[in-house]
């Protein structure tokens, strides 16, 4: 288990591989769920555009007000994981998750599903929170990036299931409300595996030697600012990653229909690829970390694939697949490589602030970019009879492409220089000491 677990002569022995591997999955199940519920709102875009009238900043609001809760609570919600522990947090947060996405099936009213999609974001963050801090403690020190590559291999398949939902479940797309449906069941079973998960670690607690499970000092406030120079750079990391992805999926399918002719099945496969190339090479790249470190080396990489594809996608008539691959293969290294460095960088007791604080920063830019591209597309009259008009969005994600290759320069620098972590040495043979 957890680094600093040793010295309690007599204490029970650690859970063993199996059961924390059972709980691995177990939790990410509950991330399935509430990865569903997240992406369900791309693949409906023409959708809502057709029965609705919904503009591409109207559609761009339902993905960025997911963020906004987040702007203060998902830090609030760190706290509160700290202070109560994984298996309530999550069970809390789960069921906000599940309420969220009933008010968004209510009515068709946007009032109405923004409220919904408020409430879900004010339960999701905070739940990813909780698991990736539960898994943080349950695998620091053996095979901790491989774990998190898992944990986003089977979350991933929820994001999966929604962006090819037009395809497995065509029936339900004659109407708006059809795929919200779906989703309510997805995030019913998010609340299912919440409740799971509190089992399995009652019953680990009875019989096994855990970590801090909850019930941490006060927390003070200034010993955020004095987190180290490398885990803002990971911050800086997380933050142009997902801001140059995940408001582009919002808007890929309704972009590949207008711009590139491609049917509404293919689109929804194209988008889909870009998540199957994360499931595969999340826990590769988890596997190779936990191998050789090099942690910052590989987002450069990551960095240098990730520039080209939005002047790929916007300006030449490459096959799509090429871009989506290169796209799917860096978004692969932020959870394999950069969540899991934080737990090297961080003290188990301030886990869940340091994530929440992270995912904090990275909504300020999910909430910002979801509503400027959406700005950008409707300036630039974006659409089937003016697919020009999504290119002024095409640069404002390469120009994030540019930001993260400079973050991921200073990391290195940063953990090259004496006040490293050892994240470009790290293994879990070797696991480097908090600072």
């Amino acid at each position: 288990m957890a680094e600093g677990q040793g010295g309690q002569g007599g204490a029970p022995p650690p859970p063993p591989p199996f059961f924390r591997w059972l709980v691995l999955v177990v939790i990410s199940l509950a991330m399935f769920g509430n990865y569903y519920v997240y992406d369900c709102i791309g693949p409906m875009a023409k959708l809502l555009s057709a029965q609705l009238g919904y503009s591409d900043s109207q559609i761009g609001l339902l993905q960025a007000i997911y963020s906004f809760p987040n702007l203060f609570m998902v830090l609030v919600g760190g706290i509160i994981i700290d202070r109560i522990g994984v298996k309530r947090s999550v069970f809390l947060f789960a069921a906000l998750c599940l309420a969220g996405a009933l008010v968004t099936a209510l009515s068709p009213k946007l009032g109405v599903m923004a409220t919904g999609r408020l409430i879900f974001g004010l339960g999701a963050e905070s739940l990813i929170v909780g698991v990736t801090t539960g898994i943080a403690k349950w695998f620091r020190g053996k095979e901790l990036s491989f774990a998190f590559g898992l944990n986003l291999t089977i979350s991933r398949l929820g994001s999966l299931a929604a962006q090819v939902s037009p395809t497995w479940a065509k029936d339900a797309f004659d109407s708006w409300q059809g795929p919200l449906r779906i989703a309510l069941v997805f995030a019913l079973v998010c609340v299912v595996a919440a409740g799971l998960y509190w089992a399995l670690e009652n019953r680990a607690a009875a019989r096994y030697a855990l970590g801090n499970q909850g019930g941490t000092d006060k927390i003070v406030w200034g010993d955020l600012l004095r987190f180290p120079a490398s885990f803002w750079y990971v911050v800086a990391l997380c933050l142009t990653f997902y801001s140059g992805i995940f408001p582009f999926q919002t808007f890929a399918q309704k972009f590949f229909v207008d711009a590139h002719g491609a049917s509404a099945d293919r689109a929804s496969l194209l988008v889909g690829m870009l998540t199957v190339f994360a499931m595969v090479a999340t826990p590769l790249f988890g596997l190779l970390a936990d191998r050789i470190g090099k942690r910052a080396l590989l987002m450069i990489l990551g960095s240098f694939l990730l520039l080209p594809v939005y002047w790929i996608m916007g300006y030449t008539r490459m096959d799509l697949v090429v871009p989506m691959a290169m796209m799917g293969v860096a978004f692969s290294l932020i959870p394999a490589v950069m969540w899991p460095s934080v737990a090297y960088m961080v003290a188990e007791e301030k886990l869940g602030t340091a994530y929440g604080l992270m995912t904090l920063i990275q909504n300020v830019g999910l909430f910002g970019f979801n509503l400027l591209v959406g700005w950008a597309n409707d300036l630039g009259r974006a659409g089937a009879a003016h697919p020009e008009g999504y290119r002024l969005g095409m640069w404002i994600f390469s120009s994030l492409g540019f930001s993260a290759l400079l973050f991921a320069v200073l990391l290195r620098r940063s953990e090259r220089g004496p006040g490293g972590h050892g994240l470009e040495e790290v293994t879990p043979d070797a696991p480097a000491t908090n600072r």
